[in-house]
């Protein structure tokens, strides 16, 4: 599954930078599911949470449209730095992104209602409860919100992992989109798990 669409260099570059420097990026098939789902909904505004060194980006901008914009949120400066490089190397331009560097929790309250196709989340496991608050009001109707990483290695399913901040957090995700009747809730097996929802109109 994680092969079954073969990344080029760009990608394949992004994620040994960003293995090299420690900001593990999305795997293949996740990636392959955002560009998926940004394609499928046409998604011209997408927020992401978590720069990392470009890889869920140039998956994301390759199912946007060419004047679609992604805004991207990370707190290491050189995060963003690689990214860019990313960008460029794939042949996406800068007025493709806005780059904005800061805390996630701190961003994202600035950013406009409603305003967004799409919001991916992939920094802080521990705040993934509050990415989730602040997609919904982002997101417009019919919009999508998705969080990597949602099995943790399969620890969220094993009952035996107790008291761990981090699984809790992921753990709460789940329970919270699934409950919402706002939202229509899929768990996506590729790579670490992609969790995602769909906002009702």
């Amino acid at each position: 599954m994680e092969d079954f669409l073969p990344e080029d260099e760009a990608i394949v570059n992004a994620r040994q930078r960003g293995e090299e420097v420690g900001a593990t990026p999305i795997g293949p098939a996740g990636g392959a599911a955002l560009r998926f789902l940004a394609t499928l909904i046409g998604a011209r505004t997408v927020v992401e949470v978590g720069t990392g060194c470009g890889v869920s980006g140039i998956s994301l901008m390759r199912g946007m449209p060419p004047d679609g914009v992604l805004t991207s949120v990370d707190v290491d400066h050189e995060n963003q730095r690689l990214a860019k490089l990313a960008y460029r190397e794939a042949g996406l331009g800068s007025f493709r992104t806005r780059m904005i560097v800061g805390r996630a929790l701190e961003v994202l309250p600035r950013l406009t209602d409603g305003a967004y196709d799409m919001v991916f989340c992939d920094a802080v496991k521990t705040e993934y409860p509050e990415y989730f608050t602040a997609a919904l009001r982002l997101l417009r109707p019919g919009g999508v919100m998705a969080f990597d990483n949602a099995l943790l290695n399969r620890r969220v399913a094993d009952p035996s992992y107790r008291g761990d901040p981090t699984t809790e957090a992921v753990r709460e995700i789940h329970h919270r989109v699934r409950e919402d009747e706002r939202l229509v809730p899929l768990l996506l097996p590729v790579g670490d798990g992609l969790l995602c929802a769909v906002k009702r109109d």
